[in-house]
């Protein structure tokens, strides 16, 4: 149960990866106006707050990695679930305030991985 919760917790990870590359480099590309149903002028008036929080989508990407390796079990829990917890709040504000789909993308996840985690 363990293996699989790591899993999770890598795969939300990955997936914040992907956010910063696509908000901090993509942002005004054709993956990114398409991910995001940007116009290309709208996108160049928010790339710099774009890329902004693709920072902080990679800070939460270091920190779940961080959990991942670090060699105390019981510190690399709470590190994991303090991150996850974060990865989970930045979901919720997200589908609140720009689309339900940030729930299922982003927040969905990391509970997933919360929950595997607290069960192993």
């Amino acid at each position: 149960m363990n293996t699989i919760a790591n899993i999770l917790v890598a795969l939300v990870a990955v997936l914040h990866i992907y956010f910063l590359i696509l908000e901090m480099f993509l942002w005004t590309k054709p993956r990114g106006l398409k991910t995001f149903g940007n116009s290309l002028e709208k996108a160049r008036e928010s790339a710099v707050l774009a890329a902004n929080q693709g920072l902080y989508n990679g800070f939460l990407a270091i920190g779940l990695i961080w959990g991942l390796v670090h060699p105390n079990p019981a510190f690399a829990f709470q590190i994991k679930v303090f991150f996850l917890l974060c990865v989970i709040a930045a979901g919720v504000y997200g589908a609140a305030s720009v689309s339900m789909r940030i729930l299922y993308v982003q927040a969905l996840p990391a509970v997933l991985a919360l929950l595997l985690l607290w069960l192993a």
